[in-house]
C-alpha cells in the first residue's frame, strides 16, 4: 500500500488530524543543535618560525610531450583555418563568375585548340601515304622457337625462359 497515494486511511479524519498535530508539536519541541558552517582564525601568522621550509616539488599536471602535442595541434588548426579561409575566398570569387565572363575568358583558348586540331589533322592527312600492296604468289610463314627453361631454388623457385 502506497501511503502517499492512498484515498482511504486507516484512521478516521479527526484521529488523523490529532495524530498529525501531536507529531508536529513533538518535532517543534525539540531543541535545534546549531552546527557552525564556517570558522575564521583571525590570529596573524608569524613572519618566521623555527620550522624549516617545506620542499615543494614541481609536479606538472600535463607531461611535456602532451603539452607539445597540444601546441602543435593548435598550430595545425590555425594553419588549416588559414587554408580554409583562402579556399573560401577562391570559391566565393568563382561563385560570382557569370557565364558570359567564363566564355570571354575561355574563348581564346578554345580558338587556339580548334586551330591546333585543324593543323594537326591537315598534317596527318598530308603525311599519310596511299599505298596498296598487291602480293602475287604464295606466302609462307616460317617460325622457329627454341625454348631453354631453367629452374633454380626450392622454396622460392625462379624459372628463367630463354626464347631464341
Amino acid at each position: 500500500m502506497d501511503p502517499l497515494h492512498t484515498t482511504q486511511s486507516g484512521l478516521p479524519e479527526s484521529e488523523a488530524t490529532a495524530e498529525a498535530r501531536r507529531l508536529l508539536d513533538e518535532w517543534a519541541g525539540k531543541s535545534v543543535r546549531q552546527h557552525p558552517t564556517s570558522y575564521r582564525d583571525d590570529t596573524t601568522p608569524p613572519a618566521f618560525g623555527t620550522t624549516p621550509p617545506v620542499p615543494q616539488p614541481d609536479h606538472r599536471i600535463v607531461p611535456a610531450w602532451a603539452a607539445g602535442i597540444a601546441v602543435a595541434s593548435i598550430g595545425v588548426g590555425a594553419g588549416i583555418t588559414g587554408i580554409g579561409c583562402g579556399a573560401w575566398l577562391v570559391l566565393q570569387g568563382l561563385a560570382s563568375v557569370s557565364l558570359a565572363g567564363v566564355l570571354m575568358v575561355t574563348l581564346p583558348f578554345a580558338g587556339l585548340a580548334m586551330a591546333a586540331t585543324a593543323i594537326g589533322g591537315a598534317i596527318s592527312k598530308a603525311r599519310a601515304a596511299v599505298t596498296k600492296n598487291v602480293y602475287e604468289g604464295p606466302v609462307t610463314h616460317h617460325t622457329e622457337i627454341h625454348n631453354n627453361s631453367t629452374t633454380r631454388g626450392a622454396f622460392f623457385a625462379r624459372t628463367r625462359n630463354d626464347i631464341h
